[in-house]
């Protein structure tokens, strides 16, 4: 269907990560957006808000610190559900670790997913829900697999947990102030546990990114491979 799979390094062996579009890695902060030649931190806490330096963290705290022990607290109930049910902790653990590592993989599945470059008003609709399945393995980049893939209402979310769907709308303010369209909502989910991973997504306009049918076939690549290293292609003159 394609003359080229929507990774620009499908083939190739893997590499470091490459540095990530505006709507992956944007200080909470101070909203500066990551460049090349600087790293960005995550909060230890949540593990899904980033800051550019160590003084924006703690001058955001104030602002951060009810959703942050929101997280937390969600995350400590998972790890004693686990142990009750059986399901190993390493699931809890890893399932973070996970949203982090792919985190531009994730964002553009989503984008690709809800349609946002032909129908942007989906943003405010609907959720792109990944559901994976947890295998062992030594390599903790490949300890998941993608079982299956939904769109589901954003209300999902946003009805079942108010604190989440407070940060999601904060977010959103925030990114259509800047020309953005607003906030994708990506649900990352294995078994009871899950994680949300809001995405602030600028005008398509301003995306180089082809819009793709084939970003599931993608997304179980790079997942299954345990690769970290995945790399948009584009077309458009901004590719």
């Amino acid at each position: 269907m394609y003359a080229q799979p929507a990774a620009a390094n499908y083939y190739s062996s893997p590499s470091h990560p490459t540095p990530k579009q505006r709507g992956y890695r944007m200080c909470d902060s101070c909203g500066t957006i990551e460049q090349p030649n600087t790293r960005f931190r995550l909060c230890g806490g949540c593990m899904t808000t980033q800051y550019c330096s160590q003084e924006c963290q703690k001058s955001h705290w104030a602002s951060h610190k009810a959703i942050c022990q929101h997280t937390s607290s969600q995350i400590s109930t998972s790890k004693q559900h686990a142990m009750g049910t059986g399901i190993d902790e390493d699931v809890v653990r890893g399932l973070r670790k996970f949203t982090s590592a792919h985190s531009t993989l994730l964002g553009w599945a989503g984008f690709q997913a809800l349609q946002l470059k032909r129908m942007p008003s989906n943003v405010r609709q609907q959720a792109l829900l990944v559901e994976l399945n947890y295998r062992p393995s030594s390599d903790s980049l490949r300890r998941f697999s993608v079982k299956a893939t939904h769109l589901v209402p954003r209300t999902y979310v946003t009805d079942n947990d108010p604190l989440v769907g407070e940060d999601i709308r904060r977010r959103e303010e925030r990114c259509r102030k800047t020309g953005g369209i607003g906030t994708a909502v990506i649900i990352i989910q294995c078994g009871e546990i899950s994680q949300v991973m809001p995405v602030e997504v600028d005008s398509p306009s301003k995306i180089s990114w082809d819009s793709r049918d084939d970003w599931l076939d993608v997304l179980r690549h790079f997942v299954d491979t345990g690769r970290t290293d995945f790399k948009p292609v584009s077309t458009t003159s901004r590719g």
